[in-house]
């Protein structure tokens, strides 16, 4: 039994999400049919992240477990091409070491949402991004975000449904920068909640119309209250860009 670890990417619009779900297509599943299609082994693909319906991936580490003579390349290519038309691609295939853990292994994830602040509607980006009219202060955005980095109790941030054991999370760094009309928020951390970056984005746009003020963000942290967010962004900007682990867990 060989163990491989992919790096995907797709877009999460026609997707539940990345786990299996019974009331629709799920990311997830999509690949293991794919990889049943080329080996007839019936595989479970563990993630680094889980991430919700609508959201995309540019580079979400996996990982499984299958017994074949295919290299990593035919592997790739053949899942590839099961995946079609699936917007869901193989970006690389390597064969890891039996202890390497997608999830578990991980050390950071970065995620990126981005918004494009215009009054246009959006064309070639619509559900890629989200478009917000009113006109956004990025670097007001910015300085207010920075009170949430370090370790908190994010319950504020947190969804109802979330299943985490603990609301309490370390924010790494989060950055807001404007190109244009294009707006991203970068975050990183160990780990993350359910919707915890849309609700901090939801937030932060009301930081970026004047609405809110460094100090109502700072509120609903100390907060710990659901109740207290100001507003859930929708899934459309949301990325999954990278999974971090220790340099020593591949093998060649």
């Amino acid at each position: 039994m060989t163990r491989f670890a992919l790096t995907l990417e797709y877009d999460g619009r026609p997707f539940m999400g990345w786990q299996h779900q019974d009331h629709g297509p799920s990311v997830q599943q999509a690949v293991e049919d794919s990889i049943k299609k080329i080996t007839g082994q019936t595989v479970r693909v563990f993630a680094a992240g889980r991430t919700d319906a609508g959201v995309h991936a540019l580079a979400m580490r996996a990982h499984f477990d299958l017994e074949t003579k295919l290299t990593p390349f035919r592997l790739r290519e053949g899942i590839n091409a099961g995946l079609r038309p699936h917007p869901v691609a193989v970006l690389a295939c390597d064969i890891v070491d039996e202890e390497w853990h997608a999830r578990f292994a991980c050390e950071g994830r970065r995620y990126l949402y981005k918004i494009t602040n215009r009054r246009a509607p959006l064309t070639f980006d619509r559900g890629l991004s989200w478009q917000v009219a009113q006109t956004l202060d990025s670097e007001t955005m910015h300085n207010a975000a920075q009170v949430l980095i370090g370790q908190h109790d994010f319950t504020t941030f947190r969804s109802t449904h979330c299943q985490a054991q603990s609301p309490v999370k370390t924010l790494d760094s989060i950055s807001i920068s404007r190109f244009g009309d294009e707006i991203e928020v970068e975050v990183a951390a160990r780990s993350f909640l359910h919707h915890q970056v849309r609700s901090i984005v939801g937030c932060l746009k009301l930081v970026g119309t004047g609405t809110w003020t460094k100090t109502d963000l700072k509120n609903a942290l100390a907060a710990k209250n659901r109740n207290a967010l100001g507003f859930n962004a929708p899934p459309d900007g949301l990325y999954f860009v990278e999974a971090l682990y220790p340099a020593v867990s591949e093998t060649e």
